[in-house]
């Protein structure tokens, strides 16, 4: 089963348009006033073309074997029977059972990618389009992963059910 990325909450889709006129901005005013804004905002672009490329997943698509996880430019394959544990959580239990947190990778355009670094469970892996409706999934021999693909209730069923 496939399950897309969920689409982005209203605070995250807020600041990925601040954050994508940016770049639109200093060309402008590159064209305009001086060329030597072109290259911040060429670089800057660059970062967003890697940000969604290489760390905002696509999908997590379900196999009896395997959960794989899918961006446009990699693949990573995690065993089903590496997984212990998986759930929904709303975001006030999340802030219970992990504590604070702080974003380690890319946030805040389409996401936050990466690692999370909580108080009370440590770095745990984060690829999350939505500032709600979370999946958490518990590893035997790696960090946690959250998560937020679409249809989450689905989701969980689906990883959970063995084949």
């Amino acid at each position: 089963m496939i399950f897309r990325l969920a689409s982005m909450s209203v605070p995250i889709l807020v600041l990925t348009v601040i954050l994508l006129a940016l770049p639109l901005a200093l060309l402008l005013l590159a064209a305009r006033w001086t060329p030597l804004l072109l290259g911040p905002a060429v670089f800057i672009l660059v970062i967003y073309a890697w940000v969604w490329l290489r760390c905002r997943p696509t999908a997590f698509v379900v196999h009896p074997r395997i959960l794989e996880v899918t961006w446009p430019l990699k693949r990573r394959e995690i065993p089903r029977d590496d997984i212990s544990a998986v759930r929904a959580l709303d975001r006030q239990t999340l802030r219970r059972e992990v504590g604070w947190g702080m974003r380690v990778g890319a946030g805040g355009l389409f996401g936050a990618f990466g690692y999370l670094w909580t108080t009370r469970r440590g770095l745990v892996r984060m690829y999350v389009s939505r500032t709600d409706r979370f999946v958490w999934i518990e590893r035997k021999s790696d960090r946690p992963w959250l998560v937020t693909p679409d249809q989450p209730d689905a989701f969980v069923r689906a990883l959970a059910t063995r084949d």
